[in-house]
């Protein structure tokens, strides 16, 4: 498959320019005569239908929550990135994007990366305009703070709710136009599959949650909005329903996959408790503002606190080893999330750990507190210590938090082109659910600004280019064959899980796969150990398939059918994650490799070898699946090892 970019000629500031003019246009009236399908809607998705649905197109927006306010974007705390220099401490355009290429470990693409931090200054004024109370100074004036990866305050935030205030910001946009009928919304209703008939996508396959009916929607375009996989390794940060079903599916119907092995683990989520937990929290990256890492310096201090002899108040300062900002000077606790998530299982590994499973260390604020006052931290962080006194019991004004890097962000999607398009004309993806702007690793509070980027500022123009190239008359009804089939596969495939009436829950075999892939593709991998996972990831899947028990019918509301056919494309998924992670011979962001890495422990890339985008193509089932190349240049930044020092 060839892969085109499309990235437009001309210097880097001006592509997006050049990029707007030369897209063709719709006029106002014929807007009226698309249908846009819009499967997700989260940030990504409720600002792709509202701004649609306001330029005049038709639109269906899908979600399988009962409400969009529901939508996992709701969950992100800490804050979005804008180039505003409101602090007027150095920030630029160029230096977001610079910081965000350098924080992704040189594997994004430059035009794709620099638009992101055009379009961003945007961002804050649209979503002010909206109502989204922002964080401001005593003087009124929007405030800022810093996210790792970075030596400016550029990060805007509404306390530790950001994502939710945002949410609320976009389904106000949408709600309005859900009211006056350019946007009908279909709540609790989850996509199964896509249509491709002519080589084009032309809709969506179906199932109602609540009655199990499977339904046809056809469109002009359909936009997946749709988040992340991180649910692969079953214990993540994301919301239990998060799935990779919709991006997935795509993918088995001709959309290629990028760098699915690229995998964000956050720094700083609340440890696991025990076997049965089914998903972790998140205690935001704004936290290391104030919050200092550290590690007892023995090992014999950390045991006894594993064994509860010993209280993270009773170390001394001189019996405290704060190893980010001893490694890394410059950055401090701020570093990239694949460097602090490194560096904490190190110190775990070196037996330093503390908790009760060895597999936690510190963050501690009462340097803050003593420095700017517990009011102050307070009104920054509230509702955050709230959260970790909840579910820990432990106050975190008198006593340090526990935390441990846990999966939290996928930088892998589905391959899309500058316009957001996918390798299957008229399918776009947008979000988390693509692969374009993040790299190899995500910098903190950058996943709310590409969300609404792509939604408010990106798709409205280029979904027009290709919709005024194939013209209102070019959409097939809902009866037509390629429908018919489509809907006929899902019923089969339904059935088949419903008819295996096998011994093992859903949940049981989903947390095997969970272990599997933390276990030899998560925060460090090796050929041996992924080798390993591709052999057991091969059995769990002829298990699953010969064993996996669905009770229940599909002609009503069932939740283990639900997870069931989730679970099966995670496995499917994870087998191509391990292939991905064991092509790629290097070390590069989240992707750590043990045999590739600097003698001081960092990762070591492969520029010479490895300066691409895998984009994987479906060949069938059971397949090894073919990896497309799409090398990319670097014109305007010089690729270098990574330092944070």
């Amino acid at each position: 498959m060839k892969l085109e970019s499309k990235i437009p000629e001309g210097p880097l500031a001006e592509k997006w320019a050049r990029q707007k003019f030369s897209l063709k246009l719709v006029n106002p009236a014929n807007k009226r005569k698309y249908d846009i399908i819009v499967v997700g809607t989260g940030l990504a998705g409720a600002s792709a239908a509202a701004s649609l649905a306001e330029l005049g197109y038709n639109v269906k927006a899908f979600c399988f929550q009962d409400s969009p306010r529901r939508a996992h974007s709701i969950a992100a705390q800490g804050g979005i990135n804008a180039a505003k220099n409101y602090q007027n401490d150095g920030d630029s355009v160029f230096r977001l994007f610079y910081d965000t290429i350098k924080g992704g470990d040189y594997r994004a693409r430059e035009g794709n990366v620099y638009r992101l931090a055009e379009v961003s200054v945007n961002i804050i004024d649209q979503c002010v305009a909206q109502g989204v109370p922002f964080a401001r100074e005593y003087g009124g004036l929007l405030a800022n703070r810093s996210f790792g990866g970075s030596q400016v305050s550029r990060t805007f935030y509404a306390r530790g709710q950001t994502g939710q205030q945002l949410l609320l910001g976009a389904y106000s946009a949408l709600s309005r136009q859900v009211s006056t009928g350019k946007v009908k919304l279909y709540p609790r209703t989850e996509m199964l599959d896509l249509v491709v008939e002519g080589g084009k996508a032309r809709g969506i396959i179906t199932r109602n949650l609540v009655t199990g009916k499977i339904e046809s929607h056809s469109g002009h375009a359909v936009l997946l909005c749709t988040g992340g996989y991180g649910n692969v390794f079953y214990l993540s940060t994301n919301a239990m329903g998060s799935n990779a079903t919709a991006a997935w599916r795509a993918h088995k119907k001709g959309a290629v996959f990028g760098n699915p092995c690229f995998t964000q683990i956050h720094p700083t989520c609340i440890p696991v408790s025990g076997h049965y937990q089914s998903k972790l929290t998140l205690m935001s990256e704004s936290l290391r503002n104030d919050g200092r890492v550290w590690a007892p310096k023995s090992k014999e201090d950390a045991q006894k606190i594993q064994k509860g002899q010993l209280r993270a108040n009773d170390l001394s300062e001189d019996a405290r080893d704060y190893f980010l900002e001893r490694r890394y000077p410059s950055f401090g606790n701020l570093v990239p999330r694949d460097v602090a998530s490194r560096n904490a299982k190190y110190v775990c590994d070196e037996g330093r750990g503390v908790s009760k499973t060895g597999l936690a260390v510190y963050l501690d604020f009462a340097d803050a507190i003593k420095r700017d006052g517990k009011k102050t931290i307070e009104a920054k962080y509230g509702n955050l210590f709230e959260m970790y006194e909840k579910i820990t019991g432990e106050n975190p004004y008198e006593t340090p938090m526990m935390i441990y890097p846990a999966v939290h962000y996928t930088m892998g999607g589905l391959w899309v082109d500058y316009n957001l398009m996918t390798s299957i004309p008229g399918l776009y993806a947008l979000g988390e659910a693509n692969f374009s702007d993040h790299g190899a690793n995500r910098l903190g509070a950058s996943a709310l600004m590409q969300g609404l980027a792509d939604g408010y500022f990106v798709i409205p123009y280029t979904v027009g280019d290709y919709l005024a190239n194939i013209g209102p008359a070019d959409k097939i009804p809902v009866d037509a064959p390629a429908f018919k089939e489509a809907e006929k596969k899902v019923h089969e495939q339904i059935d088949r899980l419903l008819a295996i009436k096998g011994e093992r829950p859903v949940d049981d075999l989903h947390k095997e796969l969970g272990h599997i892939m933390w276990e030899y593709c998560g925060m460090a991998r090796t050929a041996e150990g992924l080798q390993i996972a591709r052999e057991k990831i091969k059995a769990l899947k002829k298990e699953f398939w010969s064993n996996v028990k669905v009770l229940g019918d599909s002609q009503e509301m069932n939740q283990a059918l639900e997870q069931a056919s989730r679970v099966a494309d995670f496995i499917e998924l994870g087998a191509l994650m391990v292939e991905d992670a064991l092509n790629r011979n290097e070390s590069c962001g989240g992707h750590f490799r043990e045999e590739y890495q600097t003698p001081d422990g960092e990762a070591l890339r492969d520029d010479a070898n490895y300066a691409y985008v895998a984009a994987w193509e479906y060949q069938g089932d059971d397949q090894p699946e073919l990896l497309n190349k799409e090398m990319l240049e670097f014109e305007n930044v010089k690729l270098t090892q990574r330092s944070y020092k």
